[in-house]
């Protein structure tokens, strides 16, 4: 029975490696270039990663991504974690990251390059209860002070469509809503699902209705890997089209995010 087992499980492993073909050596060359995939995880971001509870470990959508790109490139995986977005790109300069999950906007892309979206999620603004502003179309107004994440996707965006009233920045998206009741701000700006959970921490809030802003989560390396970005398109393609992305977040429970459509 031993004897039969080696055989069978080096035909397996055969058959695994025939229906997930390795990546391109270029691509190899360019998404660990040290010999490792280094993936940036962002915790400011609850859709895509999160601490366990019990063993203090990262676990998400992004992470289950990451591993499995390390798998098809053949590769050890780093996760390298951070607790805002901003400092991920930040972190570019220095190098420290091969693969990043960003949202998509048109600064960032001068220094990194992106697949196609893979989540969808939605901006929102919260206020107090009490508060005079009831829509989104509101909030862009003379004296108007909202709170955003520095270098956020939101802050980004914000940034560009705010014309009116200032934006108040927070180290992190944690911090966004502990800023704006402890300066007594009028909006916090963030990812919505970060801002119903603080509506449910701190009495008092409320959501506007509706979305200021979609954003489109998406992977990215810097510019220049070329070989390393074409990979990253097509392995994201696949894992939409392969249920892959929607499994993953039903096995978070992650609610309030959708699978990106495909790229046209």
């Amino acid at each position: 029975m031993f004897r039969l087992a080696i055989p069978l499980l080096f035909v397996t492993f055969l058959a695994s490696c025939a229906t997930t073909p390795m990546a391109p050596s270029a691509a190899v060359s360019d998404l660990a270039p040290t010999g490792k995939l280094r993936a940036a995880i962002n915790f400011g971001n609850p859709i895509l990663a999160a601490r366990d509870a019990s063993t203090g470990g990262a676990r998400g959508v992004s992470v289950d991504l990451s591993r499995e790109l390390a798998r098809r490139l053949g590769v050890p995986l780093e996760l390298v974690t951070y607790n805002a977005a901003g400092k991920v790109v930040a972190a570019l300069k220095s190098g420290a990251w091969d693969v990043a999950y960003v949202a998509i906007d048109p600064v960032r892309a001068n220094e990194i390059s992106y697949s196609a979206a893979y989540v969808v999620i939605e901006g929102a603004y919260l206020v107090r209860q009490n508060s005079p502003i009831r829509g989104n179309a509101e909030v862009d107004r003379a004296g108007v002070r909202v709170a955003a994440a520095t270098g956020s996707a939101y802050d980004l965006f914000l940034s560009r469509e705010l014309k009116q009233a200032k934006i108040v920045r927070a180290p992190t998206s944690q911090a966004v809503t502990d800023l704006f009741v402890a300066q007594g701000l009028d909006v916090a700006a963030g990812v919505k699902q970060q801002l119903e959970a603080d509506a449910k921490r701190i009495p008092g809030l409320r959501l506007l209705e509706g979305r200021f802003m979609v954003i489109n989560q998406a992977m990215g390396t810097p510019k220049g890997r070329e070989a390393g970005a074409k990979y990253l398109r097509e392995f994201i393609e696949e894992m939409k089209a392969s249920g892959f992305v929607a499994r993953a977040l039903e096995r978070h429970r992650i609610e309030g995010a959708a699978v990106a459509p495909p790229a046209r």
